[in-house]
């Protein structure tokens, strides 16, 4: 069982940066793929960015890759979405979510775990 609680969004101009965090409880976090993804209003939930249980460069979306960066600390059993540069249509509630097989990264329905999600709003 894996309990997840994002933190970090807010209200940014375009062309700012936030970073969110995403806080597990859980023993073997360090087991479970990552993922971050987000839903603005009016659309259906997209892919952000994921990275595996061993770390490495991640996977991004093509519409953030450049400006996002996903890191994991194992040891603080947190996973990081760095957002640089970020766009008005960025805005949206970000997720993030917990995969324990890590086979398909870009696919929701995969994802074992949710947090409750954090709101970002980039104005233009």
């Amino acid at each position: 069982q894996v309990q997840l609680v994002e933190s970090g969004g807010g209200l940014v101009q375009a062309g700012g940066s936030l970073r969110l965090s995403c806080a597990a409880a859980g023993r073997t976090f360090n087991r479970y793929t990552l993922g971050w993804f987000r839903q603005a209003p009016g659309k259906e939930r997209e892919f952000v960015a994921a990275i595996r249980w061993s770390g490495g460069g991640g996977d991004y979306a093509d519409s953030v890759k450049g400006r996002f960066t996903i890191s994991r600390d194992n040891v603080k059993n947190t996973v990081y979405l760095q957002m640089n540069n970020l766009k008005p249509e960025d805005t949206a509630v970000y997720y993030c979510a917990a995969d324990l097989l890590g086979l398909r990264l870009r696919v929701g329905a995969e994802y074992d775990y949710w947090g409750q999600g954090t709101q970002v709003t980039v104005s233009s």
